[in-house]
This record gives structure tokens, sequence and C-alpha cells, in this order.
């Protein structure tokens, strides 16, 4: 039985298909949803990578800032309580995710949730200060992340900020990459990471900017466990 079938209304085949048990099941939503969990996905590296995206988070300007998708931890709060933006919206396709994120912040008018596929957003050009993409790209076929980049280029306002967390390049020199029962595990449970890792970034935002009279440069790039991941700032400016 494809059990897949039963969570594709209004979800991309991609997600229910390959990440309905991480994500669109209840049960296993409070499950991921505790940071020893969550912390433990990531080698141990949650802290240090969300301090990462919050310390340059503080930076940007203080307006609207746009989250892509829940995500599990305390990213969110996080965000509220130090940064202080005029509004954070928050964007997910799947209602549990976003009914999980709305419990965490409760009582915040500054929280704005809706229900989007980050492919086809429907906010208006420019309309945003900072972007925060926070380990969903992996997640993604080329051509989903090719549209989610494209729709972060068009929202962004030109001085805006893409604060991108996520896996490094391929980490072809890291134990876990080497070690070849961490690498199964690894693009077993995440079919896309192995596409994922053979973009480079930067040039993608610059091709799909164009399109806006858009560029990107980085204004930051910070490696973490080991270049495993990383955390980068994109500047929005002019296309030269």
């Amino acid at each position: 039985m494809k059990l897949y079938r039963y969570f594709l209304k209004g979800i991309p085949l991609y997600l229910a298909r390959h990440y309905w048990w991480a994500y669109l099941w209840r049960p296993s939503a409070w499950f991921f949803d505790h940071q020893v969990v969550i912390n433990a996905i990531l080698f141990g590296q949650y802290k240090k990578l969300m301090s990462a995206t919050i310390r340059r988070l503080e930076r940007t300007l203080n307006g609207q800032i746009l989250q892509l998708t829940c995500v599990y931890g305390s990213l969110t709060p996080n965000i509220l309580s130090k940064i202080s933006p005029l509004c954070l919206h928050i964007t997910d396709v799947s209602n549990i995710q976003l009914e999980r994120i709305r419990g965490k912040v409760l009582n915040d008018a500054r929280l704005l949730t809706t229900r989007m596929n980050v492919e086809q957003l429907a906010y208006k050009d420019n309309a945003f200060t900072a972007v925060v993409i926070f380990f969903l790209l992996h997640e993604m076929p080329s051509e989903a992340r090719r549209n989610t980049l494209s729709e972060c280029m068009r929202v962004l306002s030109f001085g805006g900020t893409l604060l991108y967390t996520e896996y490094g390049s391929l980490p072809s020199k890291h134990l876990l990459y080497r070690f070849s029962l961490s690498k199964f595990l690894l693009t077993k449970l995440e079919p896309f990471l192995a596409g994922y890792w053979e973009d480079d970034i930067l040039i993608i935002l610059k091709e799909l900017g164009r399109s806006y009279g858009k560029s990107v440069e980085v204004v930051s790039h910070t490696l973490i466990f080991s270049g495993f991941y990383r955390v980068t700032e994109f500047k929005v400016v002019n296309v030269d």
C-alpha cells in the first residue's frame, strides 16, 4: 500500500511521497518536534546552526521577514524574541506544521501564518527585507528548488537579505560521507540530497534574479561541523 496517497490533498507529490512520515502525519510531527530529536538528526549541531542564523538575521533591516516553511525546533520563537521583526511571515503547505508553529508562539500578533506552496508564493514583488530558508532545499527535487529560489528573488526587496542555512557543498572528505553506513542512510532518507550537493546556489540565484533586475552577493559564509553544514547570507543588489 502506498501510504503517501492519503496525504496528497493540496500537497506537492514529491513531499507526500518521500516525506509524509516526517511532516504530514500528526504523530510523527509531534515526535520530531522535540529539541533532543532534531538535534540528534543534525548530529548535535542544531544550536550552533540556529545561533549562527540568528546572529546574521540581527544585522538585517528590521522589517518584514519571511520564513519559508515551518521548521522543527525553537528557531521561530527565537527569531521573534531576539530579532523582534515588524512581522514574521511563515508559509507552509502543511496545515499540521502551521498548527504546531502557532502553538509555539501564542498571542504574538507579529506572527502571520499562511498556507502556500513555496514554489508559487502569493506575496507581491519586493515585499520582504529578509527571507529565511532553514534546511528546506535539500528536500526538494531540482525543479522545485529552482522555483523556490526564483520566488525568493522576486519577493525580496533590493538591499534585502536571503539567509540560507543548509548542508554545505559535497562533503567528500567528511567522515560522515566517507563512512558507508552514514552515507547510505543520509541519501536514503534524503532522496534529493545528492542532487542538491551538485547545485551552486550562488550561480542559480544570479541566473534567476536576472528576470527581476536583481543579483546577489555573498555577505557572510560560515561553515559548521567541518563544512558539513553552512550558513550563508546573500544580499540582493542590482544586476551589474
